[in-house]
């Protein structure tokens, strides 16, 4: 029932079908294909409670949910297609607690966007890249181009104009409200005559926009009468690391990491990004022996900011960019000798008290949790118990 999805095709379909779908589902797949590719999403059945899709329904989103237009709302009938308008799309399947039939199967595609302009949103700078070819067509050549600031001079290769644009420079602009960071810059293309012209200057407005821990990137030619957009989706880059002391200075590459039971354990988030005026939160920490599988058998080290094992303690970071945690090792009644984690990282503003990272613990229950507050997953391990500590007291 829901999850996100990356592969660049693939099938859609409700729970349990053909066969009937439960009552009071709430599923949300978040489709994400490559860089400077569309989504394309075409519906073969459809089975649902008819009328105006008031109780059970389908939702497509032309990008995440919380943010992006609705493009359409269905429960029966026709088998519509729908293209998104980013590399990113939204199906939202919900059913209330009285009829359940059939449910819906859909196929997803990945087809290739425009390539006249892309723009990608790395995690110290907008990588934007504008066609060679695109500007001799309107009668540019690439010296015409610049920056909003023009001492930021581009990369130029047989095919194409690159810039590199950081985030805290170059005449980038930040903006940011609730929930949302924008990063805005411009790109001019302008004709060489100081006193008459016979083109039209070309404005490429690029933005890359946060909300929370996703990155929507965004790059629009204006033309005066023409406008082209290019929308992309990405994720922040965050790792979680372990380290060998409470002083977080040695790094563990070992892979498996041995450890003995009851052993600290002592672990690191960073997010890694060229914009110091961020910050990052453990909102949950689970234990698994299976990297695929945090549900069947799993242990809750902290969730939801709320602290589930008495071992667990936070270590204060110099930088806003790290979080530091430690927790004693255990095993899983000796049945599995690997222990791995997985562990929900949230982005924000610092001091932006209203987000969730400074909201701390919020005891919720699933269907409560709000569409606006993403999380990035990040699994890391495994960690092993060294021979002969077995005997060691065990913690669970």
């Amino acid at each position: 029932c829901g999850g996100s999805v990356s592969n660049s095709s693939g099938m859609l379909q409700s729970p349990f079908y053909p066969g009937s779908y439960p009552n009071n589902a709430d599923c949300l797949w978040e489709i994400q294909v490559e860089n400077n590719f569309r989504v394309m999403l075409t519906f073969r059945d459809i089975a649902m409670q008819s009328g105006r899709c008031q109780y059970d329904y389908v939702e497509v989103y032309d990008g995440p949910p919380h943010s992006s237009s609705l493009l359409g709302r269905l429960c029966s009938g026709s088998f519509p297609t729908y293209t998104s308008s980013s590399n990113m799309m939204s199906v939202r399947f919900h059913s209330d607690s009285r009829y359940t039939f059939r449910g819906f199967l859909a196929h997803y595609s990945s087809i290739p966007a425009d390539h006249n302009t892309t723009l990608l949103c790395l995690p110290d700078y907008m990588h934007a890249v504008i066609s060679r070819d695109y500007l001799q067509s309107q009668g540019y050549s690439e010296q015409m181009v610049t920056l909003n600031d023009n001492r930021c001079t581009p990369t130029v290769t047989p095919h194409e104009v690159i810039f590199n644009i950081p985030y805290n420079s170059c005449g980038t602009i930040r903006e940011g409200n609730d929930d949302t960071i924008n990063y805005s810059n411009m790109i001019k293309v302008t004709s060489s005559g100081r006193i008459i012209k016979r083109k039209k200057n070309i404005h490429i407005h690029i933005n890359c926009k946060m909300l929370q821990n996703t990155w929507m990137q965004i790059m629009y030619v204006a033309e005066d009468t023409v406008d082209v957009n290019e929308n992309q989706f990405g994720r922040y880059d965050m790792h979680v690391d372990f380290y060998d002391s409470s002083s977080f200075s040695r790094q563990v590459h070992d892979s498996p990491y041995y450890i003995d039971l009851n052993q600290n354990v002592y672990v690191q988030a960073s997010l890694h990004n060229s914009d110091q005026n961020l910050t990052i939160f453990v909102d949950t920490c689970v234990a698994s022996p299976d990297p695929r599988d945090f549900n069947s058998l799993a242990y809750d080290i902290i969730r939801n900011g709320c602290v589930r094992d008495s071992s667990y303690a936070t270590y204060h970071s110099p930088y806003s960019h790290f979080a530091r945690f430690k927790f004693n090792a255990f095993e899983f009644i000796s049945r599995h000798p690997s222990v791995y984690l997985r562990c929900e990282l949230v982005a924000c503003r610092l001091n932006d008290y209203s987000s969730r990272c400074y909201r701390g613990c919020v005891r919720r229950s699933k269907r409560d949790t709000s569409p606006s507050e993403d999380k990035l997953d990040v699994v890391v391990g495994p960690l092993k118990l060294r021979r002969g500590s077995r005997n060691a007291g065990k913690v669970i």
